[in-house]
């Protein structure tokens, strides 16, 4: 069966387009809540109960991403007994996987308490804290999260993109007016734990309204639960390396420098992770798309949807971080407000945009890659990086001057990708799968964009820094005095890409730049 996949993108697109909008706005809203009824020492509590709780589910070992990629085949056959005999094995799996996950984060417990730097809230119990945590993140592997695989590998993430946008809605109502009624943590993580079992159960009811004769039963014959075997090896390796590069931060500042320096770091990060919405709109809304046409399409077709897909990601990439150059610090003091302790220096937003450029301009290529299933080749890829990482993050917080402490675990994590990760990842996708030739064009057209990203970002942030208006309005003013640069600057560039992609999709994009 080949998919629709303009009428899935379109779907998955909007869905995700009102879900990031929502989620960002009420992130922002919970957070600044939090922080101005909780104070800085429970955000930076929560921020190191999440990355903590981030490593654990490195115990999911990364059955989701190859049961759904295993999915890819059989559903391009119409095998529903095979697709309905993958999902009765995942969701065996997934009830293995949640009980390694809570008895790992009971053996966690008595170290809680060295992992956090100085003080900790008073009236603040770390263990039962850390309990309710530990519950929330283990029980969606007991109930019907597996079932998500269903919708994702039909490319039909809208469905649960829209399920989270209603949970995200009512979940912040409750979560704010338990916060402003209590100021309790205690009632505000019991909230959340009910509205993940209400997630669970809305998956559940979405997958068998879609999807109703797809049902958890059959057995994977003996070859193919193999080879998802041999795949979970290599993509736990993928696990265990995204996991250490991206929660190893907060757990790291935590330990020696304390909570605050962690809630003041989550700002910055989380501005670089809302910020990630919408490049990370186009190519999450394809990915389900790009594994079906991986075995419907020939690899020449694929690999001119993959630097379609590639350019319009990077033209986005560039307008937001111009944006974020702009506009993070007058964001960052206008959020704070008071509290100039969660505020640094001007190098940080800098690296953090950098960071975000670097990080984006790869992930369609991990897309693909994902796609093709392209796991054991570079297994050891994520290994290498997370040490290089965790060892260049220890050396920077130890030989650095207290003022540049954040922005050595910044730089830790670009030298990391530019050395390691994307050389090492782009290899294998020119020679595993599209050819060696084909990757001197990517390359090319990778420079250009990164050329042009650094032309119109020094422009709009020049031109925005010479306001000198300061707190909401000249956050205003800055953000429409950027908005137009950017915007004008990037029509000039690349408005016959973007004419191309409005009028005939991504297979309609231009050969060339110019």
């Amino acid at each position: 069966m080949k998919l629709n996949f303009l009428e899935n993108t379109k779907r998955n697109v909007v869905a995700g387009a009102i879900n990031r909008i929502t989620s960002l706005l009420l992130f922002f809203l919970n957070r600044t809540l939090f922080l101005r009824l909780m104070g800085a020492d429970y955000l930076g509590l929560n921020s190191f109960f999440t990355s903590i709780l981030g490593v654990l589910t490195l115990a999911e070992l990364g059955f989701e991403t190859a049961i759904v990629c295993s999915m890819y085949k059989p559903i391009a056959d119409d095998d529903r007994s095979l697709i309905c005999a993958y999902l009765h094995f995942y969701r065996t799996i997934y009830r293995w996987v949640g009980s390694v996950i809570f008895v790992l984060g009971l053996f966690l417990l008595p170290c809680l308490r060295y992992l956090v730097h100085g003080k900790i809230p008073a009236d603040a119990n770390l263990y039962i804290l850390f309990l309710i945590h530990l519950f929330n993140t283990s029980i969606s592997y007991f109930l019907f999260a597996y079932r998500g695989s269903i919708l994702s590998a039909h490319q039909r993430n809208d469905v649960l993109t829209n399920i989270n946008t209603k949970i995200h809605i009512v979940r912040f109502i409750a979560e704010s007016t338990v916060l402003f009624l209590t100021r309790n943590y205690y009632y505000y993580l019991v909230v959340t734990v009910l509205f993940t079992l209400l997630r669970n159960l809305l998956i559940l009811q979405e997958s068998r309204r879609f999807f109703p004769n797809i049902l958890p039963n059959g057995k994977v014959p003996s070859e193919k639960k193999g080879k998802v075997l041999s795949d979970v090896k290599s993509i736990f390796l993928h696990k265990f390396g995204g996991v250490i590069s991206n929660q190893i931060d907060n757990v790291v500042l935590s330990a020696f420098l304390g909570l605050v320096v962690v809630a003041s770091y989550g700002n910055y990060s989380y501005v670089c992770i809302a910020a990630a919405w919408l490049p990370g709109l186009v190519y999450s809304s394809l990915s389900g798309g790009f594994g079906n046409k991986i075995h419907t399409e020939s690899k020449e077709k694929n690999f001119r949807l993959f630097l379609s897909v590639c350019r319009i990601v990077g033209i986005i990439t560039i307008w937001c971080s111009a944006m974020m150059l702009a506009l993070y610090q007058p964001f960052i003091s206008t959020w704070v407000g008071k509290d100039q302790e969660l505020m640094q220096h001007t190098l940080t937003p800098i690296l953090m945009v950098l960071y975000f450029y670097i990080n984006q301009s790869r992930q369609v290529l991990l897309n693909f890659k994902s796609g093709a299933s392209l796991w054991q080749e570079d297994q050891w890829k994520p290994v290498v990086g997370s040490i290089v990482k965790l060892f260049l993050c220890l050396l920077f917080i130890i030989v650095l001057p207290e003022k540049y402490k954040i922005d050595g675990v910044i730089l830790s994590s670009i030298i990391e990708y530019v050395c390691v990760q994307i050389p090492w990842e782009t290899h294998i996708v020119f020679t595993a799968f599209f050819d060696r030739m084909q990757s001197k064009e990517y390359w090319h057209q990778q420079a250009l964009l990164m050329l042009i990203a650094l032309l119109i970002c020094t422009i709009t942030w020049s031109m925005t820094t010479a306001i000198p208006l300061t707190h909401i309005w000249g956050l205003l003013v800055k953000g429409v005095v950027a908005s137009l640069i950017s915007g004008i600057l990037i029509a000039t560039f690349f408005l016959k890409e973007i004419k191309s992609v409005m009028t005939k999709g991504f297979t309609g994009m231009p050969s060339s730049f110019f």
